[in-house]
């Protein structure tokens, strides 16, 4: 459960506007205007405040709830601007599109690569397959990944693929993630860059079917993950 002490909005309310804004391309500016036209008036800082301090929470809770996913995966990183800098952002989907996990580290190299498939597995756990791109610090996070198993024999080595067109589906699936942060033109600082995204891919599952139930709407099933 997520506690919302200290706002002095209804828990609803602050939901919404979170749903709103990690579901459409909308500046705070403009969910603060969609906001005072449905009566409620809260400027564009708390709404920034709102979605730092409770994204991350619900993403936790999303890694817990998300159904379970397919054993191929699809791995990238695509960049947005933090602090007017170029920053990767890992991602991971299975071959049918489906969110694994993602990290925004900071830094591009295979120490970044390998703290994030080794998220993706505590998360999703082993796969049997890892297609990726050329890069050459992705497949040597990759093959660390792949010591332990070979010495202890305990778990089977995860076949490690670089074969271009068999990414497409993360290189699209990358759009929709930009196309939603595309009107905050960039990020001020790295952790609310990290918090917003994690808000964002949480509900990117969500409109993937990933989380909740068949008729449930984006924000009811937002709304239950932090209850």
């Amino acid at each position: 459960m997520i506690e919302f002490r200290g706002s002095h909005y209804p828990k609803s309310v602050v939901m919404f506007a979170m749903t709103f804004y990690l579901r459409y391309p909308v500046s705070y500016r403009d969910l603060e205007e969609i906001m005072s036209e449905r009566g409620v008036d809260v400027d564009h800082a708390s709404l920034n405040r709102w979605v730092v301090r409770y994204s991350p929470l619900l993403a936790e809770q999303a890694r817990l709830r998300k159904r379970p996913t397919d054993s191929s995966w699809r791995m990238d990183e695509t960049y947005m601007k933090v602090k007017g800098q170029w920053t990767y952002l890992y991602r991971g989907v299975t071959k049918s599109g489906e969110t694994l996990d993602f990290m925004l580290p900071g830094k591009h190299g295979g120490i970044s690569a390998r703290r994030f498939f080794r998220q993706a597995i505590a998360t999703s756990s082993t796969p049997e397959k890892i297609v990726i791109d050329k890069s050459g610090s992705n497949l040597t996070a990759l093959r660390w990944t792949n010591v332990l198993p070979k010495f202890t024999r305990n778990n089977p080595l995860v076949q490690i693929l670089q074969v271009k067109y068999l990414n497409n589906i993360i290189e699209q699936d990358h759009r929709f993630i930009k196309k939603i942060i595309r009107p905050m033109l960039g990020f001020k600082a790295s952790h609310s860059a990290n918090a917003t995204l994690q808000g964002i891919e949480v509900a990117h599952m969500i409109r993937k079917r990933q989380i909740g139930s068949k008729g449930q709407s984006v924000f009811q099933i937002i709304a239950g993950l932090a209850a």
